[in-house]
């Protein structure tokens, strides 16, 4: 419909399509640039880092950076162990990137309309195992803001607090967790930065025990840094430790291994019944 001056299938070179988004961005057009996997990130990583972030900064705000990179990461298709990370705690730890984590359709719809709006660079990570997830989808212009977590299931008893794929294993931990007498609440954070920390604080003030799940490793994963920033904001409303569900510190491996590498639904509802067992003495 729109021509090569539109839509560019261009060569498979990673510094050289990030680099070209950048300067388009720079230039006043707001590219939206795919990279396949989130596994080759590395191969772009200056641009990414150090132009794409910084530059909107370096300027004081004279250079904006309008762009979205598109990536698809985690497992599920058995793609082996350099097609199946989870590399989010990497972009988040860059200043200047906004990360952006859908669970369902229509915020993969909402989100990334808000993402090309955005004057910030924005990175929008797709779970590549939601692909042939189904829901409702709004038409016209929906918009869902960044920033703005989800509460997918709301409970009193334990907060799981996930995004991506990782949101639908809380739910079914939770339906599980209900027949057993605990009323798990289960929050989709939907963009890791912006993060929407009053929406995970008043979970945690509600429920008073936090497990949080993510696909990435389980060492200075993202769910290792909210762990940790919900230990020291939020101390005083917990009654039990925080939890952590993370995938294990070893390469994604292929075919049946590959799922006892991630979390899984019992791993998580497990966590849950170890909290709502315990007590602040």
């Amino acid at each position: 419909e729109f021509g090569a001056e539109r839509l560019v299938d261009a060569p498979i070179s990673e510094a050289s399509t990030v680099g070209l988004g950048v300067g388009a961005a720079v230039m006043g057009l707001r590219p939206v640039v795919e990279l396949m996997y989130v596994d080759f990130i590395g191969l772009a990583g200056d641009q990414i880092a150090n132009q794409m972030a910084k530059l909107r900064y370096m300027t004081g705000g004279q250079v904006k950076v309008p762009m979205v990179l598109r990536l698809q990461g985690g497992t599920g298709r058995s793609a082996g162990a350099q097609h199946s990370q989870s590399l989010e705690a990497w972009l988040v730890h860059v200043p200047g990137l906004r990360v952006v984590m859908p669970s369902t359709p229509a915020d993969a719809k909402g989100l990334l309309k808000s993402a090309i709006r955005s004057d910030d660079p924005v990175v929008f990570l797709e779970h590549k195992a939601l692909y042939a997830l189904k829901g409702e989808v709004p038409e016209g212009e929906h918009l869902v803001p960044l920033g703005k977590a989800r509460l997918a299931r709301e409970g009193t008893a334990v907060s799981l607090i996930s995004y991506s794929r990782m949101v639908h294993f809380a739910l079914e931990a939770a339906q599980a967790l209900e027949k057993e007498g605990i009323d798990a609440e289960v929050l989709d954070l939907r963009t890791l930065n912006p993060l929407d920390w009053e929406a995970v604080l008043a979970s945690v003030r509600k429920t008073r025990r936090a497990v949080v799940v993510s696909e990435g490793h389980r060492t200075a994963g993202f769910a290792a840094e909210l762990s940790a920033r919900i230990g020291e904001e939020a101390f005083d409303l917990l009654e039990a430790p925080v939890a952590r569900v993370a995938a294990k510190d070893v390469p994604v491996p292929a075919t049946h291994l590959e799922k006892l590498s991630i979390p899984s639904v019992e791993e998580i509802a497990e966590a849950a019944r170890g909290l709502a067992r315990r007590r602040k003495k």
